[in-house]
């Protein structure tokens, strides 16, 4: 018995890091991309310091990082939230499965 909870244990550990690692993917590639859009977007107006400003407070520029903002807050609210209800599920299940083998 120690070493199913041992495994589910360990089961639950590395589905968390596996979100976790999920989520820094998702803020990395949220500032590379972005970062790489606005470049493009405001090297086409390199002629001042005004005008470069003018492009990085765009709605072109600041609707991109807006909206996919959103989005990655979502998938942090659903990280640090939904959490409970996934290990609930998951312990559920386990328990069902060894349930079942230690009828057979």
């Amino acid at each position: 018995m120690k070493d199913e909870n041992s495994n589910l244990k360990y089961i639950k550990a590395k589905n968390r890091v596996e979100k976790l690692k999920g989520f820094y993917n998702h803020v990395v590639i949220y500032f590379i991309v972005n970062s790489i859009i606005t470049g493009f977007k405001v090297s086409n107006n390199l002629d001042s310091w005004d005008a470069i400003i003018n492009d990085l407070i765009s709605i072109d520029v600041l609707s991109v990082w807006t909206v996919w903002g959103i989005v990655l807050v979502m998938h942090f609210i659903s990280l640090v939230f939904g959490q409970g209800w996934e290990e609930r599920k998951i312990e559920e299940l386990m328990q069902k499965e060894l349930a079942k083998k230690s009828k057979d």
